[in-house]
């Protein structure tokens, strides 16, 4: 298997790891979504640039601790001032980058740190998201130098820049000092060296001479406990700066500087440096990638939980709309109150099953004789279905929104969407309305196709479409469940005459039929509507948290990279780099 297989397998594994969506607030996901930006950065920044180009010079970056002396140590290797210094923090404006003329080409595009911007000249100026690249014939061709913000600058950005940097290393040239040098911060840095085989060297600086044996010792033993036992270190004594530069004195640095020049005029320690962090770098992805695949089985999981508060209380809104079918109560208030004009309530009360037959007969007169008021009583009708169905739709908005509230991965969603989600959505009365206004046309056109049959069409006649559609339209709700008293009675006369009116006509085979099909159509209806709105909670869900795909994707991804990454053994092979060393370095 060749290089550009592994690059491809290590590219689609980026843009799947690009694409995560980690967004529920669930423990771990900070930590998480870092790792996440971490390896993207290192993929684009430098393992596929140096995999697409083994044969590019080594990077050296030069990072550290606030005041570890990194840009003053640049300068002095170079015998030159490429890189400010001074006492104020943050001293490094921006990234450094120092190489040979002949090695700018490497540098000077986006070959490397491609979100970089590319600037020149006085390496003192511009902004933390530019690196200035600075060519200098005093650097050995086949190496560059970094001088990186530092690890514990007060400025985030900084920070930040300064992990990314060092992750685009093919060497490390770490200084702290020695009043700092067991601080957690550098070694939280050296750590992430450890874990990824990173070729290291370790200069501390700023020892006062009479404990240079001791404490460089002790630095030695603390790398040796720590995995670190091959990092080259190297020891400066305090030494005052000359005042005319403000650059070391060149016998302090020469020896870092003989290291150096030795490793880039050695070309098979130099491929070995690259190829040995290179290595570690790539082993690290399966770890890290096996890190967010974990994480994405948490926010399905949670997410899982959100969806299921949502689909639960939606379909308790479409449960609760059909018992107000079946309960009668959409027959309360005006529409009962337009009944009672027309069929009353006194003589037929008192003795309802022996006039139902009158009341078929005040039913007919008025569907046939009084269309204004077949009008305001279906009006009536629709506005007592809408308020039932927003009724509902409003309390399974309140109740997702509260169960939402009881998790953190609720409740960071809610956020200030709370009292938009919390109702029904803008759209949803006119929708409503629409839909209702469909339905009815629906039921008319039930109507009316069965009344084209020619046994009934010379009854329907008699009544006309909107009529007897009306009439099924109470079939449909008068059911008296919930109904007492009075409205028992008025609401039972009137099931009873509209089915007796509609038996009339179709007959009691057909009627059946008709109201099973319109009931059922009205609920579907309604099913939509109250999926619509619980959609809303669904989007929300789905922008922030990764899908199913997405975590069979990622280890599918993971999978195809290992096996390209264990073909390519012969080219990248684990083992530590062995590089020319200084009179403090091991082997």
């Amino acid at each position: 298997m060749t290089v550009p297989t592994l690059a491809e397998a290590l590219e689609a594994l980026r843009t799947r790891v690009g694409g995560l969506r980690l967004d529920l607030s669930v423990p771990g996901a900070d930590r998480a979504r870092q790792a996440q930006a971490e390896l993207v950065g290192q993929v684009d920044d430098y393992l596929l640039p140096r995999l697409r180009q083994l044969d590019a010079p080594l990077l050296a970056v030069v990072g550290g601790s606030t005041g570890a002396g990194k840009s003053t140590l640049v300068n002095t290797l170079i015998g030159e001032n490429v890189s400010k210094a001074g006492w104020l923090r943050p001293t490094t404006r921006g990234p450094v980058l120092v190489c040979s003329p002949g090695d700018l080409r490497w540098f000077s595009e986006d070959r490397i740190l491609p979100e970089l911007a590319r600037t020149s000249g006085d390496g003192s100026q511009g902004g933390g998201r530019s690196l200035h690249v600075v060519a200098n014939a005093r650097v050995p061709a086949g190496l560059a130098l970094l001088d990186a913000p530092d690890i514990d600058s007060v400025v985030a950005e900084n920070r930040q820049l300064a992990g990314q940097l060092l992750a685009a290393a093919d060497l490390w040239i770490f200084c702290t000092t020695a009043a700092r040098y067991a601080d957690a911060v550098p070694w939280e840095m050296l750590h992430t060296a450890q874990q990824r085989s990173t070729a290291l060297a370790v200069v501390i600086n700023r020892i006062p001479p009479e404990g240079l044996r001791e404490i460089s010792s002790h630095l030695a033993a603390m790398l040796d406990q720590n995995g670190l036992a091959r990092a080259t270190l190297f020891a400066i004594p305090e030494t005052a700066l000359h005042s005319a530069d403000d650059r070391l004195p060149e016998q302090i640095v020469k020896p870092l500087r003989a290291w150096l020049d030795r490793l880039a005029g050695d070309a098979d320690a130099r491929s070995e440096v690259i190829r040995t962090t290179l290595d570690g770098a790539l082993q690290s992805v399966r770890a890290r990638v096996s890190l967010l695949a974990r994480e994405v089985d948490e926010q399905l999981a949670a997410a899982a939980v959100l969806r299921d508060a949502a689909e639960d209380f939606y379909a308790d809104a479409v449960r609760e709309f059909d018992d107000g079918i079946r309960s009668g109560s959409v027959l309360r208030g005006e529409v009962l109150s337009r009944w009672q004009e027309f069929v009353g309530t006194g003589q037929m009360t008192r003795n309802l099953e022996q006039r139902v037959g009158r009341l078929r007969d005040r039913v007919t007169a008025f569907i046939t004789g009084r269309q204004a008021a077949t009008a305001a009583v279906e009006e009536a009708l629709e506005s007592s279905v809408q308020t039932l169905l927003r009724s509902a739709a409003e309390r399974a908005a309140e109740r997702t929104v509260d169960a939402w509230r009881d998790g953190p991965a609720g409740r960071v969603l809610l956020a200030d969407r709370d009292q938009v989600l919390g109702h029904t959505s803008g759209e949803f009365a006119a929708v409503l309305e629409q839909e209702i206004r469909a339905w009815q046309d629906r039921v008319l056109e039930l109507v009316a196709a069965e009344g084209g049959q020619k046994r009934s069409m010379a009854r329907l006649a008699s009544f006309g479409t909107n009529g007897a559609g009306l009439v099924l339209m109470l079939a449909v709700f008068a059911q008296t469940g919930g109904l007492s008293g009075v409205e028992f009675l008025v609401a039972g006369g009137t099931s009873a005459a509209s089915q007796k009116v509609l038996e009339a006509v179709f007959g009691d085979s057909a009627v059946r039929t008709l109201a099973a099909r319109a009931r059922a159509d009205l609920l579907e209806r309604v099913e939509l509507l109250l999926e619509s709105e619980r959609r809303r909670f669904m989007d929300v869900v789905d922008g922030a948290a990764p899908d199913l795909d997405s975590a069979l994707g990622l280890r599918n991804e993971l999978e195809t990279f290992e096996k390209a990454r264990r073909s390519m053994r012969s080219l990248t092979r684990p083992g530590a780099a062995t590089v020319p060393v200084g009179p403090l370095g091991r082997n």
